[in-house]
């Protein structure tokens, strides 16, 4: 049986901050298909606790947010991508409030709060719910567009390429997408097709992200000919909550900001002795702390304590992590909260311009799986959801300039292979296996033997699920774990390329920073057209 055909002006696979508001953006001028792996609520960007940085303050400016992000980012930051993302901050919220994003206000206006690498309160947020609040508020939006069609639990398998009729040059016509509720796969065509997947953080075993973040669209872009940038730089978020019934809870950035101090079990403080800006200091900076201090003192966690400040305080500031840590038996206004480090953000993906564009024409790409340059070796906080809006906009403004061209037709999936009975248990099992090693060997602090014993491990998963791949039916496990697999190729291989330590890279074998900057980047050679 040959696979359905549909087919939109624009398909976008993704459906987080950067899918949903160029769905919108589009939707006055074309047809628009999401394509959602589950429900459009369920997005990492939905996830975001401490809100959105911009300079909204006549005591700020632009030049130290840009700073700031590049102290962040170890000078490895792309220059004019990050005044471009900075530059287009207040634009960037403005457009939400109209969308009706109801912002947290104090007696002066909008409420800025300030996280760790900030050096002035730049960030807006509702509550403690930033990325929930905006999510609702667009995805109600989405959902009544006559424009914008939704196909929730479709997972992509792979992007459609060719070469342009008449040019050799290679462009994206559209993705094979498998309806994970009846098991057909759906051929869609597209002229303009925008990666919008989010990140890669279930590679690792321990994450504060939701479990559709897999690399799908890093992956797909690799497979399609895409460069693949600094993917060496996982983002280690410091404060996950540690709690056996708490699964990927984070305890945002902002309370540090806000005053929350770290502590040994004892209750000694121990970031002043790592840093100076203490609590303050840059997520890389204070996850190797309490990594370092975990595994000098045999530590299962270390404590962050925001008591101090008082329970009207936290409850205004603070109400769903005091909500969510009160039903687990922590009350945060009167004891510390047990904390460790997760795997929360990729910081490298496909590498795009200022457009959005990526190496593949009328492929483009916006959000945490793309590589823009703006964070560098290391993302700065709350810089993540602004880049989500700048580029998701800026590719639109691309799209929309774009000439129409023919689709030609496009080839079928093929559908005759079988189902096999041991498929799931084995893919459970690689699953598995894969996010302990990479936890293991490729987590905060790595050395060459870890990174290569890592290698040979993915080797033969990549072995395994290619055979799989070839032979049977594809299922949404499957195409997860393949993604993930090359996912975490991707990542040794970049921290194989980097023979120094920067940001988010922390190698004992190379403890220095050089004095040159240089990306470390990957591009398949050889692939299927």
């Amino acid at each position: 049986m040959g696979a359905a055909l549909k087919n939109f002006d624009v398909l976008i696979i993704g459906s987080g901050l950067a899918g949903q508001s160029a769905a919108l953006r589009l939707a006055p001028h074309c047809r628009v298909g999401i394509i959602s792996k589950r429900q459009l609520e369920d997005s990492a960007s939905g996830w975001a606790q401490g809100g959105i940085a911009a300079v909204l303050d006549s005591r700020d400016s632009i030049e130290a947010h840009i700073n700031d992000t590049l102290i962040a980012g170890a000078w490895l930051n792309d220059a004019a991508a990050t005044r471009h993302v900075v530059e287009n901050g207040k634009h960037s919220i403005d457009w939400l409030i109209a969308q009706g994003v109801h912002f947290t206000e104090d007696e002066s206006g909008y409420h800025l709060t300030r996280e760790g690498g900030h050096s002035a309160r730049r960030v807006i947020h509702v509550a403690d719910a930033t990325g929930s609040a905006v999510q609702e508020t667009l995805t109600r939006l989405v959902r009544k567009n006559p424009n914008i069609t939704i196909l929730e639990n479709h997972i992509a398998i792979d992007l459609i390429t060719g070469k342009n009729l008449g040019t050799n040059e290679k462009r994206c016509f559209g993705a094979y997408v498998l309806n994970s509720d009846t098991g057909e796969v759906l051929t869609i065509g597209a002229p303009n097709t925008l990666i919008a997947t989010g990140g890669a953080g279930k590679v690792y075993l321990y994450t504060t992200n939701p479990d559709t973040s897999t690399g799908d669209g890093i992956a797909m872009a690799y497979r399609a000919g895409c460069r693949v940038s600094n993917m060496e730089f996982i983002q280690f978020h410091p404060t996950c909550l540690y709690h056996p019934q708490a699964k990927s809870f984070l305890i945002s950035e902002a309370v540090r900001g806000e005053g929350g101090l770290l502590r040994l079990p004892d209750g000694t403080r121990f970031m002043p002795e790592h840093d100076e800006r203490a609590e303050l200091a840059p997520r890389d900076v204070v996850a190797r702390a309490i990594d370092f201090e975990m595994k000098k003192r045999g530590l299962d966690c270390v404590f962050l304590d925001i008591s101090h400040k008082g329970e009207d305080f936290i409850r205004s500031h603070f109400p769903n992590i005091h909500a969510r840590c009160l039903e687990l038996g922590i009350d945060i206004a009167s004891q510390p909260i047990p904390v460790v480090p997760a795997a929360h953000y990729t910081c490298g993906g496909i590498v795009s311009d200022l457009k959005g564009r990526t190496d593949v024409a009328h492929l483009y790409v916006a959000g945490e799986a793309s590589c823009t340059g703006l964070h560098g070796a290391n993302r700065l906080a709350s810089n993540s959801l602004l880049e989500c809006l700048v580029f998701a906009e800026a590719a639109v403004n691309d799209i929309l300039s774009n000439k129409k061209i023919a689709q030609p037709m496009l080839p079928e999936w093929d559908e005759s292979r079988v189902t096999d009975a041991d498929e799931e248990v084995v893919i459970s099992h690689n699953w598995d296996e894969l996010r302990r090693f990479m936890w293991d060997y490729v987590g905060i602090v790595r050395t060459n033997k870890r990174l290569k014993r890592a290698k040979n491990r993915i080797n033969l998963l990549m072995r395994e699920i290619d055979e799989f791949y070839a032979n049977f039916r594809v299922s949404h496990n499957l195409i997860e774990l393949r993604n993930l697999v090359t996912t975490a190729d991707l990542i040794v291989r970049c921290a194989l390329l980097r023979k120094e330590s920067r940001g988010l890279h922390y190698s004992r074998d190379y403890p220095k920073m050089l004095k040159k900057t240089k990306n470390s980047v990957i591009r398949r050679r050889r692939h299927v057209a």
